[in-house]
């Protein structure tokens, strides 16, 4: 073994003071980074504003919207509907009475008989689907629809929109004036070439 001077501290024990030494450094640089934060916060906002990057921003100039108004714990989520325009979140019993109230108006937009079939058939699906699984909140009312009432009921609506549609293009047709008709084979004889 060899001997070391008396007050002199071995390399073992001069590694562990370099490694705490760094970990104080460390710490301390967190430390500072930590105390500092906000300055450099402030700083970037600063820059961001000699910039412009806060100019015609949405409403600027304007009073916060629902500021004086009760206080909502839900407010975010009624804005993140409206903005985003979310739709079907109602409960199911709900839905199914909104989808059953427009059923017809859906159902009018198809031309095909089998489409109108195939969109009752999936109404009365969910509807049942719906009778058997317990939910939370309103009773469900909506009865499953009749298929081939409602099939018959769009087929008198089409053939009526259908009639009206032709007596509003006879009407149009007979309050127009008549176009002389020419034939593109026939010359101008009124002294044209």
């Amino acid at each position: 073994m060899v001997d070391q001077p008396q007050g002199q501290p071995s390399e073992v024990q001069r590694a562990r003071d370099e490694q705490e030494r760094r970990k104080r450094s460390k710490e301390s640089a967190a430390a500072a980074r930590i105390a500092f934060q906000h300055q450099w916060v402030d700083q970037q906002i600063r820059i961001a504003h000699a910039r412009g990057d806060f100019d015609d921003l949405p409403g600027a100039g304007k009073p916060i919207e629902g500021l004086g108004d009760q206080h909502d714990p839900d407010w975010w989520v009624k804005k993140l509907i409206e903005r985003e325009q979310v739709t079907g979140v109602l409960p199911p019993a709900l839905q199914l009475r909104k989808d059953d109230a427009q059923l017809d108006e859906r159902l009018d937009s198809f031309t095909v008989e089998t489409d109108v079939r195939r969109e009752v058939e999936d109404f009365n699906a969910r509807v049942i689907r719906a009778r058997y699984t317990p939910v939370d909140g309103p009773p469900l009312i909506t009865m499953p629809r009749d298929v081939e009432e409602t099939v018959a009921a769009w087929a008198e609506r089409r053939a009526a929109r259908i009639a009206a549609a032709r007596a509003e293009n006879a009407a149009r047709l007979a309050a127009e004036p008549p176009r002389g008709r020419r034939r593109w084979w026939r010359r101008d004889r009124s002294g044209g070439a």
